[in-house]
């Protein structure tokens, strides 16, 4: 690869790694952004069932403002070009997360984080087609999967700015803590502007953008369904899988520490810090596992083949799920599970950027990989609505939410029922 590939490759790295940061900055700030806005008392009990509950509806409207996003920008990067709507989509998300930080009420929370996720959505689409144009056809795989070690990347600068902010020993106000989170949510917006000062369109595009203009409708005609078809199903398992687990690490990692906390008789203070780190550790084995697993796509894809390739990280997810909430343990050794949770949910991710992209040719790359994606997401978004639903209704939430992620060990098994849709893509050039 040359020099100015790979900086095409960092630029798409930087644009889906705070694309993901921004994403997940709720997540963390929930147990007492939640309780906060709707003027309740931290660690009371209802202040844990509104947040379950609120987690899951906000994680569902993030993703059904996102699928939108990578819909209508997915279709605008194809008509305009990737850097341009590069420079849109990150500046979008970077402002919606930081209005966050002046919400007043939970229901402005709701606004801005549906304007962040719009710009969340589109970017993916632009940057993974960016990133399979520019780069030569040998290294697609490798780069694709590179892409996505940005994910693991952004969790990681989201988890320790989340944990540097609010950490007890610096004697922020915890109800105002969670507002400088939301702040940090701007970097990304520096960020977009040397990318578009840097980058310019690939030719690819510009050849393929002369000649004709892509329609939405062709991925439902003869040409394209089995290919859409097949990306779909494959987004859509995958990304259920993803965000009903992730949605609640903070949630079920703070549960497990103040069950810990209670037995070892711990006071507030001590019980504060605990939940911090657990979180911390938590998220960050899951990250660990996510960008591992992600990088093994890359001989898997290329030996095995796509096909192949979902079908073992299918069956690894279906075991991690299982045995990380469905097994008795120690609260703490439960933490440690999340690698093997990250490995498999987190780690197929890292083929999406190189098998959707080579699905569809060049007029139609973002339009069709923005729209399998992205609209799997509507879909997905029932996942931790539900999650989040149902445990709140329990008195015991952290057993109740250990018992419903539990049950998310089926979406998998359905993925592999779906194996004879997909398409193998393995060996073959880009379309033009």
């Amino acid at each position: 690869m040359t020099g100015y590939q790979w900086v095409v490759l960092f630029a798409a790295w930087v644009g889906w790694g705070f694309d993901v940061f921004d994403g997940l900055l709720f997540n963390y700030v929930a147990p007492t952004c939640v309780p906060t806005l709707l003027g309740l008392r931290l660690d009371s009990p209802e202040a844990k069932s509104a947040t379950l509950q609120w987690t899951g509806i906000l994680t569902s409207l993030l993703l059904i403002g996102w699928a939108v996003g990578g819909l209508v920008f997915g279709r605008v990067a194809d008509k305009i070009g990737r850097t341009k709507t590069l420079l849109i989509t990150m500046s979008m998300y970077a402002l919606g997360t930081a209005l966050c930080a002046a919400a007043p009420n939970i229901f402005a929370l709701v606004l801005f984080r549906i304007i962040a996720s719009l710009g969340i959505g589109g970017e993916w689409a632009a940057g993974a087609a960016m990133v399979a144009e520019v780069v030569p056809e040998k290294r697609r795989v490798e780069a694709g999967a590179l892409l996505y070690t940005s994910a693991p990347a952004g969790l990681f600068l989201a988890t320790f700015l989340t944990k540097l902010i609010q950490d007890p020993t610096r004697h922020l106000d915890p109800t105002v803590a969670w507002r400088y989170v939301f702040l940090t949510g701007l970097i990304p917006a520096v960020a977009a502007f040397i990318v578009r000062v840097f980058v310019k369109e690939p030719e690819r595009w510009k050849q393929a953008v002369e000649t004709t203009q892509a329609k939405i409708s062709e991925l439902f005609g003869p040409k394209y369904l089995r290919l859409t078809i097949s990306g779909f199903a494959m987004a859509v398992v995958s990304l259920i899988m993803w965000w009903s687990v992730n949605a609640f690490i903070p949630v079920v990692s703070t549960g497990l520490a103040q069950a810990a906390a209670k037995t070892q008789g711990l006071p507030k203070a001590e019980t504060a810090a605990l939940v911090n780190a657990w979180k911390a550790t938590a998220t960050n084995w899951f990250n660990i596992g996510g960008l591992i697993g992600t990088l093994l796509t890359i001989p898997v894809a290329k030996y095995l083949g796509r096909k192949p390739m979902f079908i073992i990280y299918f069956i690894g997810a279906a075991i991690a799920i299982y045995a990380t909430f469905g097994t008795t343990m120690p609260e703490h050794s439960r933490l440690f599970m999340y690698f093997f949770i990250g490995l498999t949910i987190f780690g197929v991710f890292g083929s999406f950027t190189f098998y959707l992209p080579e699905l569809f040719p060049t007029r139609l790359r973002a339009t069709g990989a923005g729209f399998t994606y992205n609209t799997g997401r509507i879909i997905a978004a029932g996942g931790p609505f539900l999650v989040g639903s149902i445990a709140s209704q329990k008195q015991d939430s952290l057993a109740a939410a250990l018992h419903v992620l539990t049950l998310v060990g089926i979406i998998p098994i359905l993925g592999l029922l779906l194996m004879p849709l997909v398409i193998e893509t393995k060996g073959r050039e880009l379309m033009d």
